[in-house]
């Protein structure tokens, strides 16, 4: 195996990787379609997941932006359908407003309904999340049975959450669980396709409350 000698590392000053990262992302975007608002979601999906494609398949409705920003500065909690939205989201700056980042999918109580129903402890746990959330923004990043038992609750009158983030992954519904989102008059980010995932739901969690910070 060859290996090469003569690699020198780019030096970057640790401040300085994520501005250099996004100088990269705004070189290879180029000219687009995203608003000045929506656009810092976008570059933090791409930030966090190299994928050009996934960044720009992001879709939004036209409320999103500001309806999350009004959701964190209120207060509102934020509902995430597992605990890797909870552990990598900056839950200091949605609590600086009074809110909370909660995950209901290994609650006991929704562990034996699920069992009891047979069926899934992601659409038991939104069954859950609506009853304890008033609105709120709901991050869903690997379940397509949350969001579109979300989507079902919602057309049922049963749920109006302020901002949902459906960018779940997979093979199995994920791109039909977020087609039908999209045709929701609910404020969302979402994306065409298969991709997406825990990671970049964080993402889009993250600059939403950055943007929050910013007004």
């Amino acid at each position: 195996m060859d290996f090469r000698t003569d690699f020198k590392p780019i030096t970057v000053q640790p401040q300085q990787i994520e501005g250099k990262s996004f100088e990269v992302i705004d070189a290879e975007v180029g000219e687009h379609s995203y608003t000045a608002e929506q656009y810092p979601v976008v570059q933090r999906v791409i930030h966090a997941s190299a994928d050009f494609e996934l960044g720009k398949s992001l879709v939004f409705h036209p409320d999103a932006i500001q309806a999350g920003i009004r959701s964190i500065k209120s207060g509102r909690n934020v509902v995430a359908d597992v605990q890797m939205i909870q552990s990598g989201a900056n839950k200091t700056r949605i609590e600086k407003h009074g809110g909370q980042l909660n995950v209901y999918i290994s609650d006991p109580d929704v562990i034996q309904e699920a069992k009891r129903l047979n069926t899934t402890r992601a659409i038991i746990s939104m069954r859950k999340a609506i009853k304890e959330t008033e609105g709120g923004i709901y991050a869903i990043g690997n379940a397509p049975t949350a969001l579109l038992e979300l989507i079902r609750l919602i057309k049922e009158g049963e749920a109006k959450p302020d901002l949902i983030i459906g960018l779940p992954v997979g093979f199995i519904s994920a791109a039909e669980s977020k087609e039908e989102l999209a045709k929701l008059d609910v404020p969302f980010i979402t994306n065409i396709g298969r991709k997406g995932g825990s990671t970049v739901t964080v993402a889009a969690l993250n600059a939403i409350t950055i943007l929050a910070e910013q007004v």
